[in-house]
């Protein structure tokens, strides 16, 4: 049965596509979309924890076992993605991206914080006086 939904990203490792915060519209049911990035869930740690689902782009299958699917990270300097874990079956490629819903304007964190860090000195400075 295909199902739509929605999730929100968290993390840095599908910089600079998608940001944390960013809201996707995303849909079950339907096979893998090589070159879009999906809804996963990668294996656990080294210690055997359960890792949290991810978003990573599916890029292929896998050359040794076409029954699975290789997915990626956008973003080098972090995450963690088929280059650590190996490939995923395809029951670990839970969703399929359409698109990023549009909102609230991209801020650079330090912009957002800094304005953040402004409107407190204000209200401050305004209950002192």
């Amino acid at each position: 049965m295909i199902k739509l939904g929605l999730v929100k990203v968290r993390g840095r490792s599908m910089e600079p596509g998608l940001h944390a915060g960013d809201r996707l519209l995303v849909v079950r049911g339907i096979p893998p979309l090589l070159g879009r990035p999906h809804v996963v869930r990668l294996p656990p740690d080294d210690d055997g924890a359960r890792r949290p689902l991810a978003i990573k782009r599916v890029t292929g299958r896998d050359p040794a076992d076409p029954t699975r699917y290789w997915v990626e990270r956008d973003n080098p300097r972090t995450g963690v993605d088929s280059w650590q874990v190996g490939s995923l079956a395809k029951e670990d490629i839970r969703a399929a991206m359409l698109f990023r819903l549009p909102g609230i304007p991209r801020v650079a964190p330090y912009v957002s914080k800094g304005i953040a860090n402004g409107l407190q000195q204000a209200s401050r400075l305004t209950r002192r006086g």
